[in-house]
């Protein structure tokens, strides 16, 4: 670790910030009744970006003006879903739906709450349903992740379901294929809170990933496959000890637009802010939430480097 990835790390967290900023028009909900809200058209890109600015709040260590987007991020997301008032009647509409639960988590971490939807979760945290809802596990982890920030009961046992996992079962590394990659991602995510426990993740997973996790980056790295190296990147900064793989961290720096877009892939993005939104978004987000991260991980690492001892003697 060094300053110049810290500032590398400062670079990519403010142009991706920046952008998603200047997108804000695109995230909108479109008005009309909350039955008709696509939820991954519309509910899932609002969430995410919510989730880059509560992260970069939690984290405090982005400069002046990224200090200054992050909560307006939250607050925009905030805004579009009415203070937590679409998120209720989503849930209301349909006791067993979670995405509602899991939305509201990252406004709870970044202070916004509604009581009244508060109020429903905990009593739907009492159900029989919670302890037996049909989804895969890395997805399970979710909901359980989303159960502990908002400060809910924890209805999912996370140690049997993290055995359950690609990830959890330490599966043959050459087994990997695109899809289980972004599953191992958000398995490490969901158990340590985006970074913010690296302990809860089980010492056997961290020892496999420290073997395994540089040949990944690697291989889509050569891919070109943005989206997914920076995922993995943040990987390690979800480890109790990060790498720092500097040569991802310069190539995925160096696939970022002037701009603040980072490509999904290989592709270029389209110029236009409204052709690109859609497609872009994502990689966009996850270059944000990186690039904080390294930030934070870097500016501790190097906090705990002794400094070189003082030479005391006659001149």
């Amino acid at each position: 670790m060094n300053k110049e990835l810290v500032a590398l790390g400062h670079h990519v967290a403010g142009a991706a910030l920046g952008w998603l900023s200047a997108a804000g028009p695109h995230f909108r909900i479109p008005r009309g009744p909350v039955s008709e809200i696509d939820i991954g058209e519309s509910m899932k890109p609002l969430c995410e970006l919510a989730l880059a600015g509560s992260l970069a709040v939690r984290e405090s260590v982005t400069g002046t003006r990224e200090a200054q987007i992050a909560p307006e991020l939250i607050d925009f997301a905030w805004s579009e879903f009415d203070s937590g008032r679409v998120l209720l009647e989503l849930q209301r509409r349909s006791s067993a739906e979670t995405y509602p639960l899991e939305t509201y988590a990252p406004f709870v971490r970044a202070g916004r709450r509604n009581a009244e939807l508060d109020e429903l979760l905990v009593h739907l945290a009492g159900l029989r349903f919670t302890r037996v809802i049909e989804q895969v596990p890395n997805r399970l982890l979710a909901i359980a992740a989303a159960q502990r920030v908002i400060g809910l009961p924890e209805t999912l046992d996370r140690v049997e379901l993290t055995a359950r996992t690609w990830l959890g079962g330490r599966s043959e590394p050459w087994t990997v294929d695109f899809m289980t990659a972004y599953a191992v991602t958000h398995t490490v995510f969901h158990l340590t809170d985006w970074g913010a426990h690296p302990k809860e993740l089980p010492s056997p997973l961290q020892n496999y990933l420290h073997r395994w996790l540089p040949a990944w980056v690697e291989v889509y790295r050569e891919a070109e496959q943005w989206d997914l190296v920076g995922e993995l990147l943040m990987v390690d900064l979800c480890l109790e000890a990060p790498s720092y793989p500097v040569a991802a961290w310069v190539a995925l720096a160096g696939a970022q637009r002037e701009d603040g877009l980072l490509p999904y892939g290989a592709v270029p993005a389209p110029e236009s802010m409204a052709e690109a939104f859609r497609n872009f978004y994502h990689p966009t987000v996850v270059a944000a939430i990186a690039g904080t991260l390294l930030v934070s991980r870097g500016m501790a690492a190097l906090a705990e480097v002794p400094a070189a001892p003082t030479r005391v003697g006659a001149l």
